[in-house]
């Protein structure tokens, strides 16, 4: 009867399984690992308390407090949930409060809205060249992005079309613009081409790991789907004979050794430093949508961008030919009398005049998309031509030719169409 009992105790997790079990919505772990609750969001904030201190008395503050403060303020920021509160990241807010109120003020008088529209791109700039600096990543641009779109939207259903102007097929076609931008988005969100490295603080292994100093490379782990040799790691630095041994083993021209994810990448691949991995044919690391664009998802970024452009400059057309009448989209856009004598109508105009701002973004981006395809080169490669003065400027500067991979025209644009099914390819000769 005894062991009968014994063996009908249910069996207990690790003591931090229970314990984030049993959180309840407004509780949580902080970044030292101790619970917490949301009351007690401005408790036990000594840096915070000698901050203010120190500048009510007109003293200066160590260094690494405002980042101390900052990193406690963004770890207590939390919203409640189910199984505990959930950490909002701070960067997502700003556009989300500040469009709205900026766009609103700009539609009260035309030099308000000369200044707002002229104060917004040199705020994003300043805060992209900030985070650049720092090479960490941020959500800001994203939520910036997607924020616009979505409030856009809603002022062009509530303001435009209510006027009676724009029917409802191209309202509809509008929509499905929005909505394949969208998902052209989202397949450009996903994996770019990551290398496959796995690096942990005890040991780091690059899949397919040697047994010794003797054995570099493992016979088992020579392919892969990157089609690289793998070489085993171990701590923090690698030793000069494997490193040595490990560039040896290069597949194609141009293939080198990353010593931070301490393995062999192909050509034209890349380290970036932002997402701390490497990519196959890296391009760059677009805040945007803040992923890296590479091997894998260069082709939705084109196509995300395209339908981007062609949907916006639909929408500014519909908005202008709704409130300006009987004149042209370009004409509109820059002389529209008794636009601001109206809110809604001001409100819309001021929102035509920032989604053109953005869009000529956009466009300029895309337009050096299109000739570094041409001359297939990517941002990346024509950054360490210039840097090493190998490149050629061309077509005003906008583009650097390195000459190294071009092709010319045509087997260019066919080489970058067929960058998906290559990698389809690969992956299905990985299988077999």
């Amino acid at each position: 009867m005894m062991k009968k009992k014994k063996q009908q105790q249910p069996r207990r997790g690790p003591p931090e399984e229970e314990e984030e079990e049993s959180l309840c919505c407004c509780e949580y772990l902080d970044r030292t690992g101790e619970r917490s609750h949301l009351a007690a969001c401005l408790c036990d904030c000594q840096d915070l308390d000698e901050g203010c201190e120190r500048w009510l008395t007109c003293r200066s503050l160590p260094p690494g407090m405002l980042e101390r403060i900052a990193d406690t303020f963004t770890d207590r920021f939390r919203l409640p949930w189910l199984r505990g509160a959930v950490k909002i990241d701070i960067s997502l807010l700003p556009p989300i409060i500040l469009l709205p109120v900026f766009l609103h003020v700009a539609a009260l008088h035309f030099l308000l809205a000369l200044v707002t529209l002229i104060s917004l791109p040199v705020l994003v700039l300043w805060y992209y060249y900030l985070t650049h600096r720092k090479k960490g990543q941020t959500l800001f641009f994203l939520s910036l992005g997607l924020f616009s779109l979505g409030y856009m939207y809603y002022v062009f259903l509530q303001e435009v079309v209510p006027q009676g102007h724009v029917g409802h097929s191209q309202v509809i076609l509008l929509t499905c613009g929005l909505i394949l931008m969208l998902v052209a988005l989202s397949r450009a969100k996903r994996d770019p081409g990551y290398l496959d490295c796995q690096i942990s603080s005890d040991e780091a292994l690059c899949q397919g790991s040697s047994s010794n100093n003797n054995n570099i490379l493992n016979r088992n782990g020579l392919g892969s789907s990157n089609g690289l040799y793998r070489a085993a790691v171990s701590g923090d630095t690698v030793n000069s004979k494997t490193e040595g041994n490990a560039k040896m083993f290069a597949v194609g021209p141009g293939g080198d050794w990353c010593t931070k994810c301490q393995l062999v990448r192909p050509a034209r691949a890349g380290h970036c430093r932002i997402c701390g991995r490497c990519v196959k044919r890296l391009d760059h690391h677009c805040v945007w949508i803040n992923t890296c664009v590479g091997e894998q998802n260069h082709q939705a970024f084109i196509l995300a961008l395209c339908l981007f452009l062609i949907t916006s400059v639909y929408g500014i057309s519909l908005t202008l030919d709704t409130i300006c009448r009987g004149k042209s989209t370009i004409k509109a856009l820059f002389h529209c009398p008794g636009v601001y004598g109206d809110y809604s109508s001001a409100l819309s105009f001021t929102c035509v005049w920032y989604c053109t701002i953005v869009t000529s973004g956009m466009a300029y981006i895309l337009l050096i998309q299109f000739f570094n395809i041409s001359y297939n080169v990517t941002e990346r490669e024509a950054r360490i031509a210039l840097r090493e003065n190998i490149g050629r400027r061309l077509l005003c500067g906008l583009v650097v030719d390195t000459g190294q991979y071009n092709r010319g025209f045509l087997r260019n644009w066919i080489h970058f169409l067929s960058l998906r099914s290559a990698v389809l390819h690969h992956s299905d000769e990985d299988i077999v």
